[in-house]
């Protein structure tokens, strides 16, 4: 177990070091005010503690991307553990802290609304749709993966249509009520259960002495499949998510404080990449072997692996909650995924949000469409929801590198990673069966054209940003006269 308890160690270690490094780089000024503050509206703008907020960061984030990615990524072999690790400090965590205190800096502004601002009024339309794409994939995915799991549980008794039903009802609340009435009040109780399957199945390993692979760059995959791109597409909310520069929004809108970032932001990531290494290690020990995880995922998906490892780790009652632990964990990222999707309109529309009839006029259309999205193949959802996602983290690391960049501060630290997913983003789309089908050799030539091409321009645009002096942050010298 040296290398995933090794790995586990270096992910603490890189919060309390490159985390410390980001946050010191950045420049945390504690005594601004937040959008909390500056902009409460009683709905999405309240105050909120830091551990209140670091739970729910840390459950918007995960989904079930933390446990279904790496248990797939899995099959690629260890290589897995490395980019659980490298992507989680250089990488995710990077990229939350910075789209989180970016967003505070700005009344709490979303992805779609940074973008315009720093990379330029072309981009407005696209990051909207592509946040907006991502977001409706999400919480549709995030609706069906859980009731599959629910139904699971209950051996069929209760009719999937039902537990669908019962899942949505659940969404439109959370989407609808101000966020301290059901998210900030049914979170606690959700993060006990998702750290009693997380902590239960490490516990479970340690004491079975699993027999966890140790570091190797060898590929694994029983089809061969290649690590470049796709292992980046498979691991993604344990590593880097773009579907996170969707939720740091709605935090960046309740911290009280920015020198709370690191903890919430960057700290919130590394926890999600310790749930991934957990779940990758125990699908990579307990199923003999790569060909015998692949077995089973192809018999009932990662699902299936949940549920034995569940069982074989913690026994029927345990296992029982730890299962529980990982629906919850797709239900409070789908519930966020529809609220964030409701804000970002209202912020594209200039519609405010204080009247619950204003929040229900957007809402109604987003459950309308998500509802039928539910009719289309899951394994269809999730390649395009991959796309989007990775799509929309290179767009966020390339907003961090911008801020930094017109602030004279060290952008390469979300340029480098934002270049390395971008190659990957392109590559994939220009050979991938959702894409345009190329070979993988023309895949990558084209790529890299298209990453030297869109660099170019982000050095060129981040030039000019710096000439003109583009304003970093909103004045809120004056925010207490105007309320």
């Amino acid at each position: 177990m040296f290398t995933f308890l090794g790995c586990i160690a270096l992910l603490i270690i890189g919060y309390f070091t490159y985390g410390k490094y980001v946050e010191k780089m950045f420049g945390v000024k504690a005594a601004r005010p937040t959008p909390a503050l500056t902009q409460a509206d009683g709905v999405d703008y309240i105050p909120m503690s830091t551990k209140k907020n670091s739970l729910i960061q840390l459950l918007n984030i995960a989904g079930t991307g933390p446990i279904f990615g790496p248990i797939m990524g899995a099959l690629y072999g260890p290589v897995a553990f490395i980019w659980i690790v490298v992507g989680c400090i250089f990488a995710g965590a990077v990229h939350d802290y910075l789209t989180g205190m970016i967003s505070i800096r700005n009344r709490g502004a979303h992805l779609p609304e940074l973008a315009t601002k720093f990379l330029g009024k072309a981009m407005k339309h696209v990051v909207n749709v592509f946040a907006l794409l991502l977001l409706l994939l999400v919480g549709t995915v995030f609706v069906t993966t859980p009731a599959d799991l629910l139904y699971v549980l209950m051996d069929g008794k209760v009719a999937l249509f039902i537990i669908v039903g019962a899942i949505f009802i659940y969404y439109i609340l959370a989407t609808l009520l101000p966020i301290d009435k059901i998210i900030g009040r049914l979170y606690p109780y959700f993060g006990a259960l998702l750290l009693i399957s997380a902590v239960g199945v490490f516990i479970g390993l340690l004491v079975t002495g699993a027999n966890i692979p140790e570091i190797s760059l060898s590929n694994f995959h029983p089809a061969n499949a290649p690590i470049f791109p796709l292992l980046f597409f498979t691991i993604t909310c344990g590593a880097l998510s773009g579907f996170h520069a969707t939720q740091t929004p709605i935090i960046s809108r309740t911290t009280q404080n920015e020198n709370q970032g690191r903890k919430i932001f960057y700290g919130m990531m590394i926890a999600e990449g310790i749930i991934a290494m957990i779940w990758a290690a125990a699908a990579m020990s307990l199923f003999d072997g790569y060909n015998g995880l692949n077995d089973l995922l192809a018999a009932g998906g990662p699902g299936l692996i949940v549920s034995e490892v569940s069982k074989m780790m913690l026994g029927g009652i345990g296992g029982t909650l730890a299962v529980l632990g990982v629906v919850v964990l797709p239900i409070t990222s789908g519930d966020t995924a529809f609220r964030s999707a409701r804000m970002i309109i209202a912020d594209y529309l200039n519609f405010a949000q204080r009247k619950f009839s204003s929040r229900l006029w957007i809402a109604v259309p987003l459950f309308v469409i998500s509802l039928a999205l539910t009719q289309i193949d899951f394994n269809i959802l999730w390649r395009y929801f991959s796309w989007a996602n990775q799509s929309t983290a290179v767009i966020a690391l390339f907003v961090g590198a911008m801020y930094l960049y017109i602030a004279k501060k060290n952008y390469w630290v979300s340029l480098i990673p934002g270049t390395f997913m971008l190659v990957m983003v392109l590559a994939y789309i220009l050979n991938a069966q959702i894409g345009f089908r190329l070979p993988m050799t023309t895949s990558w030539i084209g790529s890299a054209i298209g990453t030297v091409i869109l660099v170019a321009l982000f050095f060129h645009t981040a030039k000019k940003n710096r000439a003109l002096a583009l304003p970093l942050e909103d004045d809120v010298s004056n925010w207490k006269k105007a309320a």
